[in-house]
């Protein structure tokens, strides 16, 4: 209702406009995974019908039909279904998406900044599966690839992962190195963050450097994180470092 009221049309026009809107983007980001995931077979159904129409009426009546043909099948190999994976790991479905990963067959053609987040992922993947081994050599073919502002982005995150993987194995000096360098390189959100900085303050207690320890306690409480795991990781650090030196 307006401030006379009568029912304030304009509102519910708006309401059924974006509602419309946002339909018409699920649909088209279902259609688009849809011709991700099918885009090799309809890149040779049109190759196919390119060489009948070629056989029937000449070559220029068929060039659409070879040239929508060749770069559907070219963009299979060089950009792979990472759509596909990135939604499959947002729905927390990763069996579908280890499934799509094992399916792209040659990784050597992604071009190079697919690659190094297909190598990412498969770290990522790999992790889940608590095969930490295999996640460390993903991960570092990922990081070794550079690709430019996409991976970028990644960098903070990955080396987190890696200093992570370190710390379990032991290798308290590497984890270091990886989680500071994780920070330098920027990482997203308040939780990696909060992470990071509860990684190094976990290393210093262990250097019995417990000014720093406290320092870096303080960082990783100021991100004020909500995941569970990590509310709990704080939560237990605290009972400890209030009764440290320093």
């Amino acid at each position: 209702m307006d401030r006379r009221g009568l029912p304030n049309f304009g509102y519910f026009i708006r309401k059924k406009q974006t509602n419309c809107i946002f339909a018409a983007q699920i649909l088209l980001m279902k259609w688009l995974n849809l011709l991700i995931k099918y885009r090799l077979w309809i890149g040779l159904l049109f190759l196919a019908l390119g060489i009948f129409v070629n056989m029937q009426a000449g070559f220029w009546p068929s060039f659409i039909l070879y040239f929508i043909g060749i770069v559907l099948i070219v963009g299979h190999f060089l950009f792979g279904p990472m759509r596909l994976i990135q939604s499959a790991m947002e729905e927390g479905d990763m069996e579908a998406a280890k499934k799509v990963v094992d399916g792209i067959m040659f990784p050597g053609l992604l071009i190079k900044p697919v690659r190094s987040v297909y190598y990412t992922i498969k770290g990522n993947l790999a992790m889940v599966n608590q095969d930490f081994d295999g996640a460390e050599q993903m991960m570092k073919k990922g990081l070794a690839l550079g690709g430019g502002s996409l991976t970028k982005q990644a960098e903070g995150p990955n080396k987190l992962q890696l200093g992570m993987l370190s710390m379990q194995k032991g290798d308290i000096k590497q984890a270091e190195a990886y989680i500071r360098q994780a920070i330098r390189a920027g990482l997203p959100d308040s939780e990696n963050n909060a992470a990071a900085y509860l990684q190094l303050c976990s290393i210093m207690m262990n250097k019995r450097e417990f000014r720093a320890a406290k320092e870096y306690f303080r960082k990783a409480k100021s991100f004020k994180p909500t995941t569970p795991q990590i509310v709990d990781q704080i939560k237990q650090i605290e009972k400890y470092i209030t009764r440290m030196p320093g």
